[in-house]
């Protein structure tokens, strides 16, 4: 039988690459808006971020999510996505 390839993504936070399935995609929509993606197939940019708060901690550090959204992200939404981390988180 053959092997199906697993798809990987880079964490905007450690830069580790890990299985899609294990990451969660953070979308930025046409209207602007950030939302957690936890299908994986909401329409807009996606970022990926490992499911922790400390990716999230080192991705606002290095500005990976404004980097990678095209964006300039507010504090306020970053709490609100460490909240939705920590519900969805280990």
């Amino acid at each position: 039988m053959k092997k199906r390839k697993v798809p990987l993504r880079k964490c905007v936070g450690c830069g580790e690459r890990k299985n899609k399935r294990e990451l969660l995609r953070i979308v930025k929509n046409k209207e602007d808006e950030i939302n957690v993606d936890l299908t994986g197939k909401m329409n807009g940019r996606g970022a990926y971020i490992c499911n922790s708060t400390e990716c999230l901690i080192k991705a606002k550090k290095n500005n990976g999510l404004n980097r990678n959204l095209n964006t300039n992200i507010p504090d306020e939404v970053y709490d609100r996505l460490q909240k939705e981390i920590e519900s969805h988180g280990k």
